[in-house]
């Protein structure tokens, strides 16, 4: 079973999953990165352009899933590095850091509790969000155009490429079609006619979405809220 919270790290979510039973599972792009938990170890989960696959590994992980653009100041690595990647968390800090950090993670009264704990005492001795990122999070996914959020924000293309890339994972291009995504499968579980999604979400028209859906989620758009 899979239940999440908000976090007492500002924009964050925690997160537990028991699987019921053992199998592949997937996991859709979002725009986050993701602190994991498994098994006593620690592991980041990077960004995602498409679809990750589980490989079906048992046993109960938790995760803290920090809103997007802000887990590379606090684990110290740009986005881009990580994209569509699963590490061990000792690959990116020192190994005896990282042992005595999953030690204190291990002893909480549960995994997700450390793991936003950890979270709080590295962002208290980081440097602050960015709050353009969070204005460019915040437009792109309301729908506007990658050029007119770069024209607003006093941003030159290249330049909120740069910092979408190291923040992200990806240019600015690709977190609007992920955001975007996100926005018309919640209509579309909520009950909205496949047409009528794609038209508040700004797609050319349905089979645009449904190619969408398909290169990044991986399942034709039924299929997947089935699912």
């Amino acid at each position: 079973m899979y239940v999440e919270r908000a976090s007492r790290l500002a924009g964050a979510v925690v997160w537990t999953n028991a699987p019921e039973r053992d199998g592949a599972g997937r996991v859709l792009p979002d725009g986050c990165m993701d602190l994991l938990w498994h098994e006593g170890r620690l592991l980041v989960a990077g960004p995602d352009t498409h679809a990750h696959l589980t490989d079906g590994e048992g046993g109960a992980w938790s995760g803290l899933r920090f809103y997007p653009g802000t887990a590379p100041a606090l684990l110290g690595v740009p986005a881009h590095e990580l994209r569509d990647r699963r590490v061990e968390l000792a690959d990116l800090w020192p190994a005896s850091e990282v042992r005595r950090l999953a030690a204190r993670v291990n002893a909480a009264p549960d995994p997700a509790s450390g793991l936003e704990d950890l979270a709080l005492r590295q962002a208290a001795g980081a440097d602050p969000p960015d709050p353009v990122l969070r204005q460019v999070v915040t437009a792109l996914g309301q729908g506007r155009p990658v050029g007119a959020t770069a024209d607003e924000l006093g941003l030159g293309a290249r330049q909120l490429h740069r910092r979408s890339l190291t923040a992200f994972g990806y240019g600015p291009k690709t977190l609007a079609r992920i955001l975007r995504l996100r926005r018309a499968l919640a209509l579309a579980r909520d009950g909205m006619p496949f047409a009528a999604t794609a038209a508040r979400c700004g797609y050319a028209d349905q089979a645009h979405l449904a190619r969408d859906v398909r290169e990044l989620a991986g399942l034709p758009l039924g299929k997947l809220l089935d699912g």
